[in-house]
């Protein structure tokens, strides 16, 4: 029988274009589970060049590998940072429809 060669399987291979990129960082976000939004975050970073992204966000390249880590746990500055030197904008759009209610004049 034949050896299957296998080799890990890294998205940042795969994150090519900026609607791969949205795409994959919104999907993350669904989940919402922070560490692996911090992870797909370092996956784009790399992919993009990971000196570069950590010098648009004012970061240096340890310290922006070390916030992105499996380990790291970057504060919400240091993400929105990140974000904005990806390229990229978080936007809110509702969970479930709710009814707004209006407020009363004084």
């Amino acid at each position: 029988m034949a050896k299957v060669r296998t080799r890990k399987w890294d998205p940042a291979d795969y994150l090519e274009t900026d609607a791969r990129v949205a795409a994959y960082l919104n999907a993350v976000l669904e989940d919402g589970d922070a560490a692996l939004v911090t992870a797909a975050l370092g996956d784009i970073a790399r992919a993009k060049g990971m000196s570069k992204i950590a010098t648009d966000a004012g970061l240096g390249r340890e310290s922006l590998y070390k916030a992105l880590s499996q380990d790291g746990n970057p504060e919400f500055a240091t993400v929105l940072s990140v974000v904005r030197a990806l390229g990229l904008r978080l936007l809110a759009t509702p969970a479930k429809k709710t009814a707004v209610r209006k407020r009363r004049s004084a």
